[in-house]
């Protein structure tokens, strides 16, 4: 069996796996794209351009989409880098594993449960109800793009922590010692060096929340 030949049976599970889960689905999509209201309800197989004719009704609805990922997948960055900066470089290996499973801990809940949550704390017996008792008044959260970006960077910041703290994580530490004795600023050694070394993790990251953001309809409902 040749090199070649290995690779290409290698991929092939996961060719098929992403063939089935992404490429189909986006099909049916796209047929359903040109069909008509069933009678009884739901889509009927058609060919209609009345969906495409209707785009600009879905405007505001994507004009908010390609905000609001953007500003939260910057929002989950600032927040999430530093984070993993300290969990990979300044906490002692007894406590990284603690410490990392309350990073994930808000997975073991439903993205349902902890969404209804954020909906109480911004609502008006929450947060406002708490600025009205400090005397500040007439303060409205919840139903703004606040509210959504709050519930964006609540819901997807570990999957922007992880692969950040693995790219610092996998940073060999002896460069940095030896950035230090060579007199470099700290701000110079992480500019030059763990900021460069962290890219992939920061592209990751951003890619997997991004992604998953572009298609999010729980949170800003």
């Amino acid at each position: 069996m040749t090199q070649r030949t290995r690779n290409w049976l290698l991929l092939a599970p996961a060719g098929t796996w992403f063939l089935v889960m992404l490429l189909l689905p986006l099909t049916v999509v796209l047929v359903f794209s040109f069909g008509e209201r069933a009678p009884a309800g739901g889509v009927e197989l058609a060919f209609s351009l009345e969906q495409y004719v209707n785009l600009p009704a879905r405007w505001t609805a994507f004009k908010n989409t390609m905000t609001l990922a953007p500003i939260g997948t910057l929002a989950s960055l600032l927040i999430a880098y530093p984070l993993a900066y300290f969990l990979a470089v300044r906490v002692d290996a007894k406590w990284k594993t603690i410490l990392l499973v309350l990073v994930i801990v808000p997975f073991w809940t439903s993205i349902l449960i902890r969404s209804y949550a954020w909906i109480f704390l911004l609502g008006g017996r929450g947060l406002p109800a708490l600025l009205d008792w400090v005397g500040i008044e007439g303060v409205r959260l919840i139903n703004t793009p606040f509210a959504v970006l709050m519930g964006i960077i609540y819901g997807y910041l570990p999957l922007m922590v992880f692969p950040i703290y693995v790219s610092l994580d996998r940073l060999d530490k002896r460069l940095l010692e030896a950035s230090s004795d060579l007199g470099a600023h700290p701000w110079t050694t992480f500019l030059q060096i763990t900021l460069p070394l962290s890219l992939p993790g920061i592209a990751t990251g951003c890619m997997l929340v991004f992604i998953l953001l572009m298609g999010e309809f729980l949170i800003p409902a």
